[in-house]
């Protein structure tokens, strides 16, 4: 009986697993960021997009009207797309700190939302037009020159100054602000003494001021 060849990684069952997609070296790099005040409330997206050398191209931001942030991220991802293939761009590396967003776009997440689904349909047309697309998830730290475009799009809108800058998402620890929180020092480790909120791995800046200690009475 003849041997069977060695079955190639990647091979189920049911046939070949689809190959994780690889960068193109020539790709110009897009992060995309959406929010709102409200959520819904006013919504909108900024774009930052960089060539294959990692200069920026051009900067896009623009108020969409009163929507969630899952909707304004779809907004910029849109968007994004829209301009690359009016301006010939054939291949894109598209950077978001939506974890939704993309798990969506890589079929990871199923879009449940009916205000999602069809620009989640749209997107996967437009994004099967480029000879090379990819999406990747950021974290908020890596994304906030497009995030810095949201807010300045929604401070536009309300007529509030240039520098002065509201949180587009609510409970985002880089979009509040600095916080004083009172902490104590004891066996080498530094305790909080009010609950901050921060999702774990979230990476803060501490500066010490030591407070006089309350005499006893």
């Amino acid at each position: 009986m003849p041997k069977r060849p060695p079955t190639p990684r990647g091979k189920s069952l049911f046939g070949e697993a689809a190959p994780e997609a690889k960068p193109d070296a020539a790709a110009y790099r897009i992060n995309i960021d959406g929010g709102s005040r409200g959520n819904p409330g006013p919504a909108a997206y900024g774009v930052v997009v960089r060539d294959p050398n990692g200069g920026i191209v051009t900067k896009l931001k623009k108020y969409i009207g009163r929507f969630s942030n899952n909707v304004a991220e779809y907004y910029g991802l849109i968007a994004a797309m829209d301009y690359a293939q009016s301006h010939g761009v054939p291949a894109i590396r598209v950077e978001s700190d939506s974890e939704l967003l993309v798990k969506q776009m890589r079929g990871l997440y199923k879009v449940k939302s009916a205000d999602l689904q069809p620009l989640y349909e749209r997107a996967q047309k437009m994004s099967k037009a480029f000879d090379s697309f990819r999406i990747d998830h950021v974290y908020r730290e890596q994304n906030r020159e497009a995030d810095t475009l949201v807010n300045e799009a929604l401070d536009e809108t309300e007529g509030k100054p240039a520098n002065s800058v509201t949180p587009a998402k609510p409970n985002s620890p880089e979009k509040s602000g600095p916080r004083r929180i009172p902490a104590r020092f004891r066996g080498g480790v530094l305790y909080l003494l009010e609950d901050v909120g921060l999702p774990d791995g979230t990476v803060v800046e501490v500066s010490i001021f030591p407070l006089q200690k309350r005499e006893s009475s």
